[in-house]
């Protein structure tokens, strides 16, 4: 390895004398996100030592060739990284890999500018929590922001200090595979997700905190409207009106650089008719001009290369002039700046500067996190051991994966089970012994074998207790002629007191490049459930799956249903503490479920029309369904509780406040059934009459509160000016004097208390 003091003395003089830059400019001019003028100043005299070739190597991104998620292209990287050409590595897992890594370019790059390591850190590293939807479905912010912050202790200790998370695509569209990775649909929740799973990556309440051992920049990803791809259909076309895009699909992304995050990344989509990450008015008069963002923009992978697709870009070479000039700073795997950017300098089709700004704001994050003061600092061996896959960050994922749990249905409270009067419980379907697909997609490190299945779960639960359990596959997760196992399911059942049937999807089917046209259960599932229903046993359903499934006919067939996504490494426990009552289901669904596939899209905060129709009331040439109602099978924020809660005294300190004003409101909240539980209480609002028409509702407020059995509790939301402010139509935001409707209630389709109140001017 070089002599430590060599390596000073390269560097650190060059960060303390500095010399005459390469540039036309001896000062270049960048917007610094540490706002440290002692970093601004080290950025700018290494910047001062390097040459074009250098400078536009920091924006070059390499992939370790694992985990792949497009083409294998690029040329291989460690030529690159010994030339001191190479920005940063992804894709490379383990502190001996990514030292060897490291320590080719602080020993054989002329200037020993250390490599960043970066992952797409989903949602937990080794120790794998739920799925960031279901993780959702939580409405626990403080929930998230730790699982967050545990994958950053696991991630960073491994070597790891720059994360592609978190994905904070709203989408309404459930065959969109990547539903999986987000929060839902609603832009209000959704933009607090954002910020609470930023600051766990980043732990930042100042720049500084990215300088300690077991922080990672954040990545906001992606940008923008990648949920909105047409028929739900990944990669594909997103047309939308610039109204529409700034008011539910951007606002996370501004959440997210509210608090702070230290990167962006491309979306793959284009709006406009220009693909993103070609898009100017994204990266430059959004992002940079409006937003004031300082931090530092990646593309997804290959996405420069893919405008030539697109059919924007002609070659690889214009592809790269318009992605630099529209704020790009670093190219995932395209080589395109590695290949041309140089030469496009030269022919004056890119400015210099560009270059200058894009290299200064990775290198300042690569000063920021530590890197310069020591490249390995990252890579301990002992800290890996000590960290990853941590038992106590093994408990953390068991409660996150209890409060992600959603209860769709449990009719004649057949759920929990008792072992008093089900003491013969039949474990029936692919999912009772699947082990593979417990920790769904992008379980980055996180082993499978590991995770703890259902009937592992339930066995060791029921341990101590006089239930016993009887077994069957029933079918195939994947084969879909494999019908081998439904006579031994039917005669398993036949000797049974309750059926615990666990479906679902295999974990492929969901998460990037998975999307599907049928969102049902597979057709041998539906077969196996169907014939175990003329058993006429009460069925428990339990899903392993990772998007909003059409379950029609179940909630019409079956007793209960209990939706447990992809729970991660600790599934099979935390279903089984939910099935037996050991944890009192609390998850609220943060995304529409639809009667059918023809309902998509559906969410709640859907406009008005000029023929508005109320379910149910029979009139004709409204807007309508023949064949289904229009209302969703389970709405957006719904979900059960093994206790039950009574709303009434809905109060209003006044009817009405003006701009400088403001108005408390209250409800009274009762635990009224027999077990102590949490209950999500929403506030929603629609605004009746407005410049820019408005939703039907919209989520405002939430408050999630512990009430023991007969506690009742009062909760309170204050309204003001910015609670029921909106894009105008000089898309700028304004409160509008005019009447508000107001709800609090359980889920957004609950209508029992609502009451009205007025924006005064002042």
């Amino acid at each position: 390895m070089k002599n430590k003091f060599v390596y000073s003395v390269i560097v650190v003089g060059a960060l303390l004398v500095g010399c005459k830059s390469n540039s036309t400019k001896d000062k270049i001019e960048w917007k610094s996100y540490s706002q440290d003028p002692i970093i601004e100043n080290k950025v700018d005299s290494l910047l001062s030592l390097m040459t074009l070739e250098e400078k536009v190597g920091q924006m070059a991104q390499f992939s370790g060739h694992t985990n792949l998620t497009g083409p294998a292209t690029g040329d291989d990287f460690r030529e690159y990284v010994d030339k001191g050409l190479v920005g940063s590595i992804f894709n490379v897992f383990s502190v001996d890999a990514l030292r060897q890594i490291q320590e080719y370019a602080i020993e054989k790059s002329r200037l020993n500018i250390p490599v960043l390591f970066a992952a797409d850190v989903i949602h937990g590293y080794k120790t794998t929590f739920p799925i960031p939807l279901a993780e959702s479905c939580s409405w626990d912010l403080d929930l998230m922001e730790k699982s967050a912050r545990t994958a950053a202790i696991e991630a960073t200790s491994d070597g790891i200090s720059w994360n592609f998370a978190p994905m904070i695509d709203i989408s309404r569209d459930p065959r969109w595979g990547r539903v999986m990775e987000g929060a839902g649909e609603d832009p209000y929740l959704g933009s607090l997700i954002a910020s609470a799973r930023v600051k766990g990556f980043q732990g930042i309440s100042t720049y500084k905190d990215l300088a300690k051992t077991n922080t990672m920049i954040a990545c906001a990803k992606h940008f923008a409207a990648y949920g909105a791809a047409e028929a739900g259909r990944d990669y594909n076309t997103v047309d939308i009106s610039d109204y529409r895009l700034r008011e539910t699909y951007l606002p996370p992304f501004k959440a997210a650089v509210d608090a702070g995050v230290g990167s962006f990344m491309t979306a793959f989509n284009e709006i406009d008719g220009i693909p993103c990450t070609g898009s100017k008015y994204l990266y430059t008069d959004i992002l940079r001009d409006e937003w004031d963002f300082k931090g530092m923009v990646v593309t997804d992978y290959t996405a420069i290369e893919e405008m030539i697709d697109h059919g924007y870009a002609k070659d690889l070479k214009e592809a790269g002039m318009q992605a630099v000039n529209a704020g790009i700073d670093m190219d995932m795997k395209s080589m395109a700046f590695t290949k041309h950017l140089e030469e496009l300098v030269k022919e004056g089709k890119v400015e210099e500067s560009v270059v200058d700004r894009a290299a200064a704001r990775i290198l300042e994050m690569k000063f920021m996190l530590g890197l310069f003061d020591n490249p390995y600092k990252y890579m301990n061996e002992e800290r890996a051991k000590e960290f990853v896959g941590n038992p106590n960050h093994i408990e953390q994922a068991l409660k996150v994966s209890q409060r992600s749990i959603v209860l769709l249905k449990n009719k004649d409270q057949l759920l929990p089970l008792s072992p008093k009067n089900k003491k013969r419980v039949a474990l029936i379907g692919p999912m009772v012994k699947e082990r593979n697909s417990l920790n769904g997609e992008w379980a980055i490190r996180g082993d499978r074998n590991e995770s703890v299945t259902l009937y592992e779960g339930m066995r060791d639960r029921y341990a101590n207790s006089n239930v016993s359990f009887s077994y069957s596959k029933g079918c195939s997760l994947d084969d879909q002629d494999d019908m081998k196992g439904l006579r031994e399911a039917m005669r398993v059942a036949a000797n049974s007191d309750v059926i615990v049937l666990a479906l679902g999807e295999n974990y492929h089917w969901s998460g990037e490049a998975a999307c599907r046209t049928n969102i049902k259960l597979p057709e041998p599932q539906l077969k196996l459930m169907k014939a175990l229903k003329k058993t006429n046993k009460p069925i428990v359903l339990v899903l392993f799956n990772g998007r909003p499934l059409d379950l029609s006919w179940e909630d019409e067939n079956v007793e209960a249903i209990v939706e447990a996504w992809y729970p991660g490494t600790m599934a099979g426990m935390a279903v089984a503490d939910v099935l037996s009552g050991n944890y009192n289901p609390s998850a609220k669904l943060t995304m529409t479920f639809p009667r059918n596939i023809g309902q998509i899209p559906i969410y709640y905060n859907h406009k008005n029309t000029g023929r508005p129709y109320v379910d149910g009331s029979g009139v004709d040439y409204l807007s309508s369904y023949r064949d289904v109602p229009n209302s969703p099978l389970y709405p957006f924020g719904y979900g059960l509780s093994y206790t039950s809660f009574e709303y009434q005294s809905l109060r209003m300190s006044s009817n009405s406040f003006t701009n400088d004003g403001n108005i408390n409101v209250t409800v009274e909240v009762k635990n009224t059934g027999e077990y102590d539980g949490e209950e999500v209480v929403q506030l929603y609002i629609q605004d009746v009459t407005a410049s820019v028409t408005r939703p039907v509702k919209e989520l405002k407020g939430f408050k999630k509160i512990h009430l023991e059995k007969g506690e009742a509790k009062t909760v309170s939301f204050t309204i003001d000016k910015h609670t029921v402010e909106f894009l105008g139509m000089n898309k700028q935001l304004i409160a509008e004097p005019g009447k508000f409707r107001l709800w609090i209630g359980s889920h957004s389709a609950d209508n029992t208390l609502k009451t009205e109140f007025e924006l005064k001017t002042n």
